[in-house]
């Protein structure tokens, strides 16, 4: 799945849910290469009925859709004010991380498992249009909100995600700049339920 350039991140919908799945599929082909989920054992699924998502812990685990293998995982501990979201490979080390920045318009940093600051994630928070942007102002990638006919009257979201070219052959890039378009979606606009 990391091989690719461009993604179709589209949410699943469904009535009454209380957990979300994301289908991730190959944006020329529209071939499904992956699927995110968020797992919940019992107990998480019935406190998800009376606590909001935003105060919650928040588990994705992003898959392979060939052989289910796990990709990556998406980690925001419960808590409260500005919250550090995790993201982990499959042999669970940290990859790095994203953290709510304070800036006019809102932005949020992109930081390796390094602590250095990788990308800013900057753009129209009510349209969710995104830029991955460096340090010093050079677009990474960016992810664009599409509005195809019903999805005007749902909350199911779906997303381009396109990285750039030169980030052919950092895995480790794509994934932080993936995760953080899953992200931006899961963790900061899934507040409710």
């Amino acid at each position: 799945m990391l091989e690719l350039q461009r993604f179709l991140v589209k949410e699943q919908f469904a009535l009454f849910r209380k957990s979300i799945t994301y289908d991730i599929l190959d944006a020329e082909t529209r071939e499904q290469v992956g699927v995110a989920r968020e797992e919940l054992g019992g107990l998480a699924r019935m406190l998800r009925w009376v606590i909001k998502r935003r105060f919650a812990s928040v588990s994705i685990e992003v898959f392979e859709s060939t052989d289910e293998s796990l990709v990556f995982t998406i980690h925001r501990p419960a808590g409260f004010g500005q919250q550090r979201v995790n993201v982990y490979d499959a042999d669970d080390r940290l990859m790095g991380y994203f953290q709510n920045r304070i800036s006019w318009g809102g932005s949020f940093g992109v930081y390796d498992y390094h602590n250095e600051l990788f990308a800013e994630i900057k753009g129209d928070w009510l349209a969710r249009n995104f830029a991955f942007e460096t340090p010093d102002g050079r677009e990474l990638g960016n992810v664009k909100r599409a509005w195809p006919g019903l999805g005007l009257l749902t909350h199911a979201g779906i997303y381009v995600v396109t990285i750039d070219d030169d980030l052919e052959d950092q895995p480790i890039a794509k994934m932080l700049l993936l995760a953080a378009a899953l992200a931006i979606d899961i963790v900061y606009y899934k507040t409710e339920g």
